[in-house]
């Protein structure tokens, strides 16, 4: 899947992510770089709203939520989960989704 096409279902998708307190999405690694294969999986970073108390299980209902509408695996980061020393290239390379 391409950057763009992903850009564009998560877009339409919005609205649904408020349900899971989702402030903000970015696409990371391959399919930011049009690099994915077939099985690439997608990575995201997420951001919640800051009075949401997001738990275990709400990450995991967001990325059950997120694969079966982008039809592949997804991974899920945090900003706060990032090793200072990876965050600021990390960052430099997202592209907001959603």
């Amino acid at each position: 899947m391409t950057r763009q096409e992903t850009v564009e279902i998560l877009s339409r998708n919005k609205m649904l992510l408020s349900d899971f307190h989702v402030n903000a999405l970015y696409l990371l690694g391959s399919v930011v770089r049009d690099e994915a294969v077939p099985d690439s999986d997608i990575d995201t970073l997420v951001e919640f709203n800051q009075d949401a108390r997001v738990a275990l299980f709400e990450l995991a209902r967001l990325r059950t939520f997120l694969s079966e509408i982008l039809g592949c695996n997804v991974d899920l980061v945090i900003p706060d989960a990032l090793h200072p020393l990876l965050k600021d290239g990390i960052m430099g390379e997202v592209v907001r989704a959603a």
